[in-house]
């Protein structure tokens, strides 16, 4: 072993002390990214990766700097601002990313992104016909 092959591998493990958490609080961050659209719930991630709930929170927050329902909630309202830009209404919008309630969902809308659901569509579409007829 080379003296930087050596050097890595005492980093890797100073920064990565467990390789097995990093492996599963990615696996959930996937599973997340895959399913954001279904009814997914703390429990249910848990049970995924065989760990203790308040684990999981700990290690996700410990990895990227939120829990998992708050990743959740920014990966629906990423992916509802595409459907939004494609022409979906509000309604079919919100139960396309897996919200349940069109109230909750423009609440947390105007929450993230400052503008309600409608008023971030509105302003979309008419940015798009500016640039088509450009």
């Amino acid at each position: 072993m080379t003296f930087y092959e050596a050097e890595i591998k005492r980093l890797k493990q100073s920064c990565y002390p467990n390789d097995k958490q990093i492996e599963m609080v990615i696996g959930i961050k996937n599973y997340i990214d895959n399913n954001y659209d279904t009814d997914l719930n703390l429990d249910f991630l848990s049970h995924t990766r065989f760990v203790s709930k308040y684990h999981l929170i700990r290690l996700f927050r410990k990895y990227y700097g939120q829990t998992p329902r708050q990743y959740l909630i920014d990966k629906r309202i990423e992916k509802s601002k595409t459907h939004l830009k494609q022409g979906l209404s509000v309604t079919e919008t919100c139960f396309a990313v897996g919200f349940e309630s069109v109230g909750s969902f423009s609440t947390l809308f105007k929450t993230r992104t400052s503008q309600s659901p409608s008023t971030f569509q509105k302003e979309q579409l008419s940015r798009s016909k500016l640039n088509s007829k450009s």
